[in-house]
This record gives structure tokens, sequence and C-alpha cells, in this order.
């Protein structure tokens, strides 16, 4: 399309390539043990199915995967991710290898012929609605993605005799957002079905991360925004996610939930800091602070009051002694929010949620929704 007369012609946004940056220089510690080619050898007897195959952590854990041998089975909703992850594995991984499926965690005929032809034994869990803010905004599609999806995945892999590994997160511990309270009740959905759970921090240059709205701010010159001066974050690199994912994947034992080993979080303002030197050298970008978003905490905590770490064998892993919700009420207090969440009945869904994270404090944007107009849909 030709420009108007008078209208700019705007340059796409080139943004710096984050490959070549030193995170541990950032982090102020050597990378956590890696995962041992023993232990990764013990996993792969069987075909492995990854969901969230497309997102960053899923599609370094298939390649990682894919370089021991593994058979992997990747499902990912999003067909731009799915295609992009095609190309990326194209020249690198046989093709026999590796089997691609386009469709969502939640529909069940689907995950009982993936998993009726291909038999695997292990299930990484990467699938989940992330952004805190926007979730705010979203609350049912949290709930329908995040709790219904997950409970459906692991109906599915038990009946499959399959083991789930979830990736969680620690916005899950003492949650302030509803993407947080989500990913808790999907901890007890895995651990009541006997599978395994591993809460991460935030992770370096993942896709949608601070670090990429970073970069963008840099390449246009643009003042770094953080939400807060004392904001601090846990961080984890992707390799060191994967290495994670796979350690705790190897424990026996089951309904763990596994944490990573670090010794503090750091402030979100050095992070910005840092990567302005890293990709901006000589430039002086000064670091604008605007406000914690909805949802968000000044800080995040990778266990609560209520849980206990115990030490394990595990590299990196510290192993959490963390109260479970017996399955039976499990299922009575999940059928009563799938009936809230069909009405979309959003009182009753923050009710259950408050009865199954009584340390949830819905957040404001939430709260708002509740004095809008009513949202339920009568099905008399």
């Amino acid at each position: 399309m030709p420009l108007r007369k008078n209208q700019p012609f705007i340059l796409p946004l080139v943004i710096p390539s984050l490959e070549t940056v030193d995170w541990h220089s950032f982090l102020a510690r050597a990378p956590l043990p890696a995962t041992s080619p023993s232990t990764v050898s013990s996993l792969i007897g069987h075909p492995i199915l990854i969901t969230g195959a497309g997102g960053s952590i899923g599609s370094a854990l298939v390649l990682r995967l894919a370089s021991a041998g593994a058979r992997t089975i990747l499902l990912e909703s999003s067909e731009s991710s799915l295609y992009d992850l095609q190309q990326q594995c194209t020249g690198t991984i046989p093709s026999l290898s590796t089997t691609f499926y386009l469709g969502n965690v939640a529909d069940r005929p689907l995950l009982d012929e993936i998993l009726a032809i291909h038999r695997p034994r292990l299930v990484f869990h990467a699938a989940a609605f992330k952004h805190v803010p926007l979730i705010e905004e979203q609350p049912f599609a949290a709930i329908a993605n995040n709790i219904f999806a997950t409970q459906i995945l692991t109906a599915a892999a038990s009946a499959h005799s399959a083991r789930v590994i979830l990736l969680s997160t620690d916005k899950a511990v003492a949650p302030a957002s509803m993407m947080g309270v989500t990913k808790r009740v999907a901890e007890h959905v895995v651990r009541t079905s006997a599978g395994v759970v591993l809460r991460l921090g935030n992770v370096l240059a993942s896709r949608g991360s601070v670090v990429e709205v970073f970069a963008r701010q840099i390449a246009a010159g643009l003042p770094l925004t953080v939400t807060d001066p004392a904001a601090r974050r846990y961080f984890v690199t992707i390799p060191e996610a994967v290495d994670l994912l796979l350690a705790a994947a190897a424990e026996p034992q089951p309904s763990l939930l596994f944490v990573p080993q670090l010794a503090a979080p750091h402030f979100i303002a050095d992070l910005a800091r840092f990567l302005a030197h890293a990709l901006a050298p000589g430039r002086e970008l000064p670091i604008e602070f605007t406000r914690l978003r909805a949802g968000d905490k000044e800080t995040e905590q990778l266990w609560s009051a209520n849980e206990i770490p115990q030490p394990t064998s595990a590299n990196a892993l510290v192993a959490i002694d963390s109260p479970l919700i017996a399955r039976d009420q499990l299922r009575i207090l999940l059928g009563v929010l799938h009936s809230a969440l069909e009405v979309r009945d959003l009182s009753a869904a923050l009710s259950v949620l408050r009865s199954l994270v009584p340390e949830y404090t819905p957040g404001s944007t939430v709260l708002a929704g509740l004095r809008a107009p009513s949202q339920q849909i009568s099905h008399e």
C-alpha cells in the first residue's frame, strides 16, 4: 500500500539479539547444575508428550530431549507457534522422532488419541495463560485454561498410565492474581493425580517476558519502565528451566512439589540497568517507575508460610512439604467451580477459589468485575 502524502515512514523495530547476553553475570552466580546424561537417559525410554511445546521453555525442552535421542509428541494450540517450532526442528531433529499436533489441552478426544497412539509415560505440561495483568481481566479464561484444561489432561494421562510434570510459578504462592491462584489449584490437580510440580520464578529472555519489553525500549531509545523500585523476582535462564524440569521428572516419588535452589530474588530495576549496559553500552537510558500492575506483588516467594522446604538428592531442587487437598474434596469443589464457570458467575467462582486457596487475595481488577453488570447466562 503506498504511503499517503506527508505520512511518516516508520522503520520496523529491530530488537537486539538476547542470545549473547551473559545472564549469569547479572545473576551473580554460576549456572545451576545440569541434569546428568544418565538422568536424561532414564526418561527417554518411551515417547514424551509436551504441551505448550511452541513456547520458550517448551521448545527448548523439545530440542534438549531430541538431542538425547528422545521421541517427542508436541501439542500446541497456537498455529503460528507450532509452525515456528516445525521450522526450528527442520534439519535439527529426525522427522521420525517428532510428531506435531495443533490442538488444545482441553480436547479430551484429541488427548486420548495422542496417548493411545504414542503411549508416552511422561507428559510435560507447559501450556497455560501467564500474563498477569491480562488474566486479571479474563478470570473465566484463566479458570478454564489453567485449571480445567489441566484437570482434563491429568485425567487422560492417568487413564493411559502417564505421569504429568506441571510447570508452575512462584505466583502460585500466597497468590494475589488470577494467574497465580489458578496455577495453585492446578498444582493440587496434578499432585492429587500422582504427578509432580515444579514452581519456577521468572525465566530470563522467555517469550513475552520483561526482558523482551526492555529490549524493545532499548532499541527504540525509550526510557525503561519498571513498576516499582522495590520490585524483586527470582530468575532462572531457559536452559536452567529445562534442566530443572528434567530433574523433577526423574524423581520417583509421586505428588512431589519442587522449587529451584536460589539464594535471593533480584531487583527488576537492576535487570533493566544490566540489560541497557549489555545492549546499548555507552548510552544513558533513564528508568521510569510506573506502578505495580493489576495482580502484581512487590516480591514473590518460592514457598508459603505453611509449606516446609526439605533437602533432596536432586541437583538444584528443593522439595516442598505442602498441604494437599483431599482428592474427593477437590473433586467436589472443582465441580462447583465448573458450574460457576458455565454460567460465568464470578462471585461464585471467587468463593470456590478462596475455599481451594484460602491465602488468595483477589485484586482490585477482579473485584471490579463483581460490581460490573451481571454477565451470568440463564439456562432456564
